[in-house]
């Protein structure tokens, strides 16, 4: 005779029940509230609550309510810390954003950031790339932006396909001003620096010169450049000033203003 199994539940239809995993809250740990849509990192705790702040500097108060959270897309519960465990800062990534610790890139956005020129997506990848990685926005060299209306219209914008460009230069009465000027698009944004050139937008100081040289009309500015340093070739130069960059702090702020208000365009939750 079969004996019977008294310590299965019989409404569990043989399957065992999912457990939801408990996670502690630590610093910089990137979470999201699935009611709101709310995602941000850990960064402390206020009368019971989590306090959860987004790329944008934005913070709320969660509670701590089992299976209240999805981390990478799966509900888990959040843990405080003991409070014997003295909380560590977060690491803060290159662009001075907080550091999502093992998190997996998401899949990219059709929303995309167009840069004129390779050394301009390199230094963007130097100093935003752990933000981009965690938006999942992917950075596109142009080869400079004389065709750019022709690119943008190629590209289809619509709602969730934005396109945010950086422009070299962007200054009044120059040719790049003019391209940009023809461009009406509201899922388009151009931000720009006054720089001829992205290796102008690096401070001198951090590549070891008190100003970036004048470069007589007529002569390419990194051939110029390189010439009165005695940096060798453009390539040369461009792998000094790439390893002198650490941080955003290492760049002019017109720079870092541009680039943040283009992530910030491209990743609108209201558009994607």
């Amino acid at each position: 005779m079969r004996s019977h199994d008294y310590g299965r539940d019989i409404l569990s239809g043989g399957r065992a029940r999912k457990q939801i995993p408990e996670v502690l809250a630590e610093p910089g740990l990137v979470v999201e509230d699935p009611a709101s849509g709310f995602c941000g990192a850990v960064v402390g705790f206020e009368y019971g609550n989590v306090v959860l702040e987004d790329r944008r500097g934005g913070r709320r108060l969660f509670p701590l309510t089992p299976a209240g959270f999805l981390l990478d897309g799966a509900p888990v519960t959040l843990i405080r810390p003991p409070a014997a465990a003295a909380p560590s800062a977060p690491k803060v990534s290159a662009s001075g954003s907080v550091k999502v610790q093992g998190h997996r890139a998401r899949t990219a956005r059709e929303s995309r950031i167009w840069v004129e020129g390779i050394h301009d997506a390199e230094l963007v990848e130097l100093v935003w790339g752990h933000d981009l990685r965690v938006e999942g926005v992917v950075v596109e060299p142009l080869d400079g932006i004389d065709q750019l209306a022709d690119r943008v219209a190629e590209f289809g914008t619509g709602p969730g396909r934005r396109l945010g460009v950086l422009v070299d230069h962007l200054v009044s009465g120059s040719k790049e001003s003019r391209i940009v000027g023809g461009l009406r698009d509201d899922n388009v944004l151009v931000t720009g620096h006054p720089y001829v050139d992205v290796w102008a937008a690096v401070k001198p100081s951090v590549v070891g010169i008190a100003a970036w040289p004048t470069v007589p009309r007529g002569i390419e500015w990194k051939v110029g450049v390189c010439d009165a340093l005695g940096w060798g070739e453009p390539a040369d130069g461009w792998r000094r000033v790439r390893a002198a960059v650490t941080g955003f702090r290492d760049l002019e702020p017109p720079l870092v203003g541009a680039v943040e208000r283009l992530i910030d365009f491209v990743t609108d939750p209201g558009e994607n």
